[in-house]
């Protein structure tokens, strides 16, 4: 059975950064996606950034040049490196995996931005 996991969450000032990571249990085929998506009170879960086994991204274009997304092919956890976090970047964030036509999601890990 794959499990996420993540860490990390927690308040910070605007400008500020925080570093996000998901760990994973269980088997997943080689060939997968991982990645963190959002969802801010009373909005959609959107996605925030993905990344193939094959290191390929795709970027929300709301995070581009602010946040990295990193990945442990070998170990599989993966990671968000939030900088420049604004108010509206305010969100849970859910680690995400799609492997074998199987979507897999974490409990969730809140991030609030204020000062």
């Amino acid at each position: 059975q794959v499990q996420l996991v993540e860490s990390g969450g927690g308040l910070v000032q605007p400008g500020g950064s925080l570093r996000l990571s998901c760990s994973v249990s269980g088997s997943i085929f080689s060939n997968n996606l991982m990645g963190w998506y959002r969802q801010a009170p009373g909005k959609e879960r959107e996605l925030v950034a993905v990344m193939g086994s094959g290191g390929g991204t795709n970027y929300a274009d709301s995070v581009k040049g602010r946040f990295t997304i990193s990945r442990d092919i070998a170990k599989n956890p993966v990671y968000l490196q939030m900088n420049s976090l604004k108010p509206e970047d305010t969100a849970v964030y859910y680690c995400y995996v799609f492997s074998g036509l199987n979507e897999y999601w974490g409990q969730g890990t809140q991030v609030t931005v204020s000062s």
